[in-house]
């Protein structure tokens, strides 16, 4: 089975750091000030040790900076149990281990991820604000997206995989002797993306799965363990934990996940208009030239470079 690190949108580039405290050598040169935050040359270099881009780590840190800023001035408030939602989310589909070396490849901290969720989270509420869905829009959007929205029958399971029949049935011996299945999937199972989670692969439809593993989950009830189940990865106990029957999506009951859908297409559309905007209200002056393309000054509306008139 594979597994894969939830895309954040936000690039690993927009990380914050604090400001160095001595300010008499040429690592506490300021490269870059915005609205009184400074990124010296020393904070910089420390985020080059994995991020060999200059200009994209330079400016995501700007722009982070000038997020946070943004969410003072304007009373948007994030909370720290928002952020380990987000965190809980991710963990719904990475182990600890997981995600902890997705962080390491990126070089990233964990209060890096909880920045980047951060300035996410400041965004979507602030880009949010400006959205207004109707029903009429609701319904439009329906018709055309039955496929992401219509439900097939899911189930909910978590398994113990290995390499042998034989270890399949001891396993399964233990089970039945009132073993329990999270310690038991910790100690042997071999599939790295759910054994510290307890053996527990979350809601899946059925062809989401092999089919060997697929046709038993779908033909068990909640709280059913199974007999060894030998797929082309090894040998799986299955233990169903939570059905949800099909659904045919209308906007009464699938109201708040069009929603959802519509906001994030939106989200996606505004959030560089958004930026941008941000960027040019700001006072951002480049100390260092080979920065400068890093951050063009915004472009003179036409009225603003047209020639004006003498009064005479």
């Amino acid at each position: 089975m594979k597994y894969r690190f939830a895309t954040l949108a936000l690039a690993a580039a927009g990380i914050a750091v604090s400001l160095l405290a001595s300010a008499c050598s040429a690592e506490d040169k300021t490269l870059v000030s915005a609205n009184g935050y400074k990124v010296s040359k020393g904070e910089l270099d420390a985020k080059l040790e994995k991020q060999p881009v200059a200009g994209q780590v330079l400016r995501g840190m700007v722009e982070q900076a000038l997020v946070f800023q943004y969410a003072k001035d304007h009373n948007i408030t994030v909370t720290d149990a928002e952020i380990d939602q987000k965190i809980t989310d991710i963990k719904a589909r990475l182990s600890d281990a997981q995600l902890q070396q997705a962080l390491q490849q990126q070089g990233m901290t964990q209060q890096d991820l909880r920045d980047i969720l951060r300035q996410q989270l400041i965004i979507k509420a602030a880009v949010d604000a400006t959205i207004h869905v109707t029903d009429k829009q609701m319904s439009d959007y329906l018709a055309q997206n039955h496929s992401l929205l219509d439900q097939q029958g899911q189930v909910r399971a978590r398994h113990i995989l290995v390499g042998t029949l034989a270890t399949a049935q001891m396993i399964e011996a233990k089970l039945k002797s009132g073993g329990d299945f999270a310690k038991l999937a910790a100690q042997y199972s071999t599939d790295p993306g759910s054994k510290d989670k307890g053996g527990e692969l979350g809601f899946f439809a059925k062809g989401a799965m092999v089919k060997e593993f697929s046709d038993a989950a779908f033909g068990m009830k909640p709280g059913q363990t199974s007999a060894p189940v030998h797929s082309p990865y090894g040998w799986h106990i299955i233990q169903v934990e939570e059905t949800k029957p099909a659904m045919v999506a209308t906007v009464a009951n699938s109201r708040q996940k069009i929603i959802d859908n519509m906001l994030s297409s939106q989200e996606q559309t505004q959030y560089p208009a958004f930026m941008d905007k941000i960027m040019q209200g700001s006072n951002i002056s480049v100390q260092d030239p080979q920065f400068a393309d890093t951050f063009p000054s915004p472009q003179p509306s036409p009225a603003a470079s047209a020639p004006q008139p003498s009064g005479k």
